[in-house]
């Protein structure tokens, strides 16, 4: 689904929605209650969020795997998989594709080894078996089946928590109160326009994504992206001097057709443009298109490094090769 602009304002639908959204917050209060999270033998961190899609958790997932492994642990990533029809299957990036595995995962295992299970608990064993030293959980906050030894919540310093509402009435899982009960430090990405840090009162992390490759010389460009914020990656684009003449939304984890790609293709031909889109889509586009279609590839950079590092190894206490 696309993100509905009502989610950021206390507009009549969001309050016509409202009363929906507390029983989906009590639906996700007794999921929690009525399951005891079964441990497993290696420190599982968990990188979620509380609101639904665009916070850029799956970049902070990487990013956290990069800092472990450059410690020297072994991380591997366990995950839903979105989108795919597999389950618990350790992801073979040459092998899957986002039909069978979902698009985050295929992201995912360009930094470390990802099993997919929608139990995560099943898939921290299979993880285990695989040699992982400590768990990242890409999502799964609200999961009930795993213990976590540390909980990180992710969220976009420019939307916060939207209209403070839960789905559908606005973009919450759960009410912020709820969420940081359980969460031991927050993820902030960009600057805290929502003054999440001082409410939540939690350790706060501060990052920001950059792209990864120098800015080309100036051209113009269509844009596509099927993800929760795509103005986020239409404005990336601009900041790297990138003429933006037009883009085109798709709900979030779209999968494309050939019909679509083609009239996207048509149409920059037409204007005499390149056609970029995001890492995420990019894995979702036949290998036929990809010499067709350019990818901005971004990454999030910590604004200290060293005291995440410290943080998370207090937290899981496990000790280093």
């Amino acid at each position: 689904m696309k993100t509905p602009k009502y989610w950021q304002s206390n507009s009549l639908v969001s309050k016509i929605l409202s009363p929906v959204g507390q029983l989906y917050g009590l639906a996700t209060e007794l999921r929690l209650k009525l399951h005891k999270p079964r441990k497993t033998s290696v420190p599982v961190i968990c990188i979620g969020n509380i609101t639904a899609g665009g916070t850029g958790k799956t970049p902070v997932s990487v990013a956290v795997a990069k800092i472990l492994a450059t410690a020297m642990y072994h991380p591997i990533f366990v995950t839903r998989g979105y989108g795919g029809k597999l389950q618990n299957v350790l992801v073979n990036n040459k092998k899957h594709t986002a039909l069978e595995v979902g698009d985050e995962p295929l992201l995912l295992a360009e930094q470390a080894p990802v099993v997919v299970n929608a139990d995560r608990y099943a898939g921290a064993e299979l993880a285990v078996k695989e040699g992982a030293d400590v768990i990242v959980m890409d999502d799964g906050f609200q999961n009930p089946t795993l213990q976590k030894d540390l909980s990180f919540l992710v969220f976009d310093g420019h939307y916060g928590i939207g209209n403070g509402k839960i789905i559908p009435a606005g973009p919450l899982r759960e009410t912020f109160d709820n969420g940081i009960k359980r969460a031991d430090a927050l993820v902030i990405l960009g600057k805290d326009k929502h003054n999440l840090a001082q409410r939540s009162k939690l350790p706060i992390f501060f990052a920001h994504t950059e792209p990864t490759q120098t800015t080309i010389n100036n051209t113009d460009i269509i844009a596509f992206a099927g993800i929760g914020h795509p103005q986020k990656f239409y404005h990336t684009l601009q900041q790297q001097g990138y003429n933006v003449i037009e883009t085109i939304d798709f709900p979030d984890h779209h999968f494309y057709n050939k019909k679509e790609l083609e009239n996207i293709l048509q149409k920059a031909k037409q204007l005499n443009a390149e056609v970029y889109t995001t890492s995420k889509d990019f894995v979702k586009i036949p290998m036929l298109y990809h010499k067709s279609i350019n990818v901005l590839e971004i990454a999030v950079v910590w604004d200290k490094p060293d005291e995440l590092l410290q943080f998370i190894e207090n937290k899981i206490k496990k000790p280093r090769d």
